[in-house]
């Protein structure tokens, strides 16, 4: 565990004077906060905590004036701390104590400052404890006598030795000019008048550390501010990074005991690998450089999607997860950071020994965990009961992370999100999903169909975000069903090209349902992820109904991913950047586009019949190697059960069979659309109308259009109504 600010950067091993820098620390006495206070030149790595032990007589230490030392100022969160503060250094002064506090084998004493100095700084004396027993340190205990250091050498020691406590029990390191107002020169000089020799006045540049002020979490939330999915989607994201295969999306209500009420909460578990310490505590930093991982489907680059993500949808998160040997809890939250000036985020840590979890001390204290606990408990709707209740999801063995986000984002009266729970064993129809509120389609050149479910349907949404479908999704308890774009089209025509050097394919087809909702466009992904959807390119954008129902879809990732470690791709994944790539990209799309519909679309051969365009192929997915299988023609895939696996009919296979390749078919066209009633008895003069619009003459055969008006006419006799017949 270790609480920390957002930005600061971890203590290295520093030598002292290379630049004037301090480690944030909490005072405390009796397990009660005094004071955040930061250490000035601290010769090494600190303690996160302090946790006054005794107070004594400033007489009662000998040598103390021999010992090293370094100065502390205050680093004040609130008012009662800068009152706290004040307290302790006039008691130590008007009674001439010093405060001990110990870790392990040393102790340190903080001494007020001069009388005569109206100084809020203090100072720290440190040295290491004797060995009753031995003079090699063999079964080391306490001793009443403390002894000074008898070299400049066994002081060094002794700071090298507190430099080796546990890494991550230390607090961050940022520059002392960004505290307080005071300039590192000042307090550098404080420091040198109040240590005498022990500490030597910093005449190295300076370095500038950023710090975070709670309300840049609102700032990072904004990254998703036109899309709310967005957000969602990058903690899908992760799930799929952490090599899950199972990831559930729900909304539930739990008791608030802030809010006196039940509240939504917003949850999303996966089974994936889960986070070590260290990761977790990189997620909720600001950021990191490009994760170096061999995997062309790894999307995580930027290291603030978990962040933007969980700020769009809400004002707090809590994130449980669990690795093989660890588990980690980490908060981040506006409601705790409320008023204060630096961002606070406990994270609280623990390992595996035996077959139970215990406080990792190699990260942190156990008092440290301890207190953050309580806080989690205090600003969360999570008890003891709760939090035990979540971590049995992972079984004994069990990995993976668990994300909870509440005090979701308000659309006036309401939340943005909207959820239906669904009927358990109910139809397709019955089951729940997760929508947003307006339910308004997105802005597209070109486009003018008002329904597209995937702008406001998170179902639908998660039904073409990978290119490549593996991971099982479920919302609101319901399955998802993947529908990989290039596997679901008719009249599939695959163009290879190349654009500023690099390859790129692109799949066409035609879609019934695309066509059914007048939709049209490219979709285009990098990394297997969908960045942009209906993408109108070519003739498409200039007439609203030019190229219905044609799809095509790209991966983009060898085009957008510069040699040189750029990336063309906005930070939330929505987009791509204005870029010499980018704008041939899409005019190579135009081109193709336009291709296909003079190719395919205006010479298309018309059949009767009131079937509806399939695609050349349909697919079916086994639920165990979660393989695309491609049926038969005249399989009907309506029949297959809810779960599938390759050993059933009519694949009849084994899971080690490869997954067969796109190929290319034929395509019917229906006279059948969406909404067009056949029994209608004005349908045969439609018809017949239709034929003489599409000059069928010019494409199909003389018999086919014979073949057609025979139908048509056929039709239209069995279509007059029965008062006509009698009177014909």
């Amino acid at each position: 565990m270790t609480g920390f600010v957002m930005g600061d950067h971890f203590m290295e091993d520093t030598p002292i004077g290379e630049g004037c820098s301090q480690t944030l620390f909490k005072l405390t006495k009796d397990k009660r906060i005094i004071s955040c206070a930061a250490c000035v030149n601290p010769p090494s790595q600190m303690p996160a905590v302090w946790d006054i032990t005794s107070i004594v007589r400033k007489d009662k230490v000998r040598f103390l004036s021999s010992l090293p030392g370094f100065s502390i100022i205050p680093a004040c969160e609130d008012s009662h701390q800068e009152k706290e503060w004040g307290q302790f250094l006039d008691f130590l002064q008007k009674h001439n104590r010093v405060a001990i506090s110990n870790f392990g084998l040393f102790e340190f004493y903080i001494l007020p400052p001069l009388e005569r100095s109206r100084s809020d700084l203090a100072t720290v004396r440190y040295k290491g404890k004797t060995s009753k027993t031995s003079p090699a340190g063999a079964g080391v205990a306490d001793s009443d006598q403390i002894s000074p250091p008898t070299s400049q050498s066994q002081a060094g020691e002794v700071a090298m030795s507190i430099s080796n406590l546990s890494q991550d029990k230390y607090s961050p390191k940022i520059h002392c000019a960004e505290v307080n107002g005071d300039s590192s020169s000042d307090l550098s000089a404080k420091a040198s008048s109040q240590l005498g020799n022990s500490v030597e006045t910093v005449k190295s540049f300076q370095r500038n550390y950023v710090t975070a002020h709670p309300s840049y979490l609102k700032t990072l939330g904004q990254a998703h501010s036109s899309w709310i999915f967005g957000a969602v989607a990058e903690l899908v994201d992760n799930a799929r990074d952490a090599k899950a295969t199972k990831l559930e999306i729900a909304i539930n209500k739990f008791y608030s005991k802030i809010a006196c009420k039940e509240i939504p909460m917003l949850s999303l578990i996966d089974d994936g690998h889960g986070m070590s310490h260290a990761d977790i505590q990189r997620m909720v930093s600001f950021g990191h450089g490009k994760t170096e991982v061999d995997d062309p489907n790894h999307i995580g680059m930027y290291g603030i999607g978990f962040k933007t993500g969980t700020m769009r949808l809400g004002k707090d998160a809590l994130v449980l997860t669990q690795t093989t040997n660890s588990r980690s809890i980490a908060f981040l939250s506006q409601s705790l950071n409320e008023g204060k000036d630096n961002l606070e985020i406990p994270i609280v840590s623990y390992r595996r020994v035996g077959q139970s979890m215990e406080v990792d001390t190699d990260v942190q204290n156990k008092d440290a965990a301890k207190l953050y606990l309580k806080i989690i408990k205090r600003y969360s709707p999570f008890d003891k009961y709760l939090i035990g209740e979540k971590v049995g999801v992972f079984g004994a063995d069990g990995t993976g992370t668990q994300i909870y986000i509440w005090n979701l984002d308000e659309w006036g009266s309401d939340y943005s999100l909207k959820w239906e729970a669904g009927f358990t064993g109910g139809s397709s129809f019955h089951q729940g999903g997760i929508f947003i509120r307006s339910r308004r389609t997105r802005c597209r050149p070109g486009q003018m169909s008002l329904s597209v479910p995937l702008d406001y349907c998170l179902k639908s949404y998660l039904e073409v975000i990978f290119l490549d479908p593996r991971m099982k999704i479920y919302v609101q308890g319901a399955l998802v069903r993947s529908r990989p774009l290039a596997k679901s089209l008719s009249k599939t025509t695959v163009e290879n090209g190349t654009i500023l050097g690099k390859p790129v394919q692109l799949t066409l087809g035609c879609s019934q349902l695309e066509w059914e909702q007048a939709n049209s466009g490219i979709f285009l992904y990098w990394h297997g992820r969908l960045i942009e959807a209906y993408k109108r390119v070519g003739s498409m954008i200039h007439n609203g109904d030019c190229g219905r129902g044609i799809i095509g879809v790209a991966d983009v990732t060898k085009i957008m991913d510069d040699e040189n470690g750029c990336v063309w791709v906005h930070s939330n994944k929505q987009g791509f950047q204005d870029c010499e790539a980018y704008v041939e990209l899409e005019q190579w799309l135009g081109e193709k586009a336009n291709e296909y519909i003079d190719k395919y679309v205006d010479k298309i051969q018309l059949r009767k019949g009131n079937a509806s365009v399939k695609p050349d192929h349909e697919w079916v997915q086994c639920d165990k190697c979660r393989k695309w299988r491609m049926l038969s023609t005249d399989f009907e895939s309506k029949t297959l059960p809810s779960q599938w696996f390759c050993y059933m009919m009519p694949f009849n296979g084994l899971c080690d069979t490869p997954e067969e390749s796109i190929t290319g078919g034929t395509i019917t066209i229906s006279t059948k659309r969406h909404g067009y009633n056949t029994k209608d008895p004005r349908n045969g003069f439609r018809e017949r109308e239709a034929i003489k619009s599409e000059g069928i003459s010019n494409y199909a055969s003389d018999s086919e259009e014979d073949d057609l008006k025979v139908s048509v006419k056929r039709q239209m006799r069995s279509s007059l109504p029965r008062f006509c017949k009698k009177n014909g």
